[in-house]
């Protein structure tokens, strides 16, 4: 007698924009410690500068990229380097990287294009994951998209 053996398939980009939109409110991405020079330090400043974690972490879990990162500039070249390439208008999944921003100390941002208009990234003040627009009501300028051209949707 044979045995019907299922055929199983991951499901990546489903899981991956599923981790995304799960990362909502959660603290998971607040903290980043590392070692300077024998002194801890948390380089995310308890979530306020939380963003590039929190965007390369769930890169990472899908194999997306190669490391996480505590920078917008370390991930975005991690991202170049695994085939990431600049488009002109956000698709699903896509990555923001928006300009330096009013209070933002020289930081700029990174987050996901969700659809329907919206982003989810890190909130500084909130210090977790939020859904907002991606075009921040006009308050700060996107720098760069970008989409992988071999995800399979």
């Amino acid at each position: 007698m044979q045995e019907n053996n299922p055929v199983i398939k991951p499901l990546q980009f489903d899981t991956y924009l599923a981790l995304i939109e799960n990362s909502i409110g959660s603290y998971l991405f607040k903290n980043l410690y590392l070692e300077i020079d024998g002194v801890k330090k948390d380089a995310t400043e308890d979530g306020w500068l939380s963003c590039a974690f929190f965007v390369s972490s769930i890169l990472y879990l899908c194999k997306y990229i190669n490391d996480p990162h505590g920078t917008v500039s370390g991930t975005v070249k991690d991202l170049e380097k695994n085939g990431w390439v600049e488009i002109k208008e956000p698709v699903l999944g896509s990555v923001i990287v928006w300009k330096e921003g009013v209070n933002t100390n020289g930081h700029n941002h990174i987050g996901f294009y969700v659809g329907d208009g919206l982003a989810v990234s890190n909130d500084s003040w909130k210090k977790y994951p939020i859904k907002y627009d991606w075009k921040f009501e006009g308050k700060r300028e996107v720098e760069k998209i970008l989409w992988n051209p071999l995800i399979k949707k």
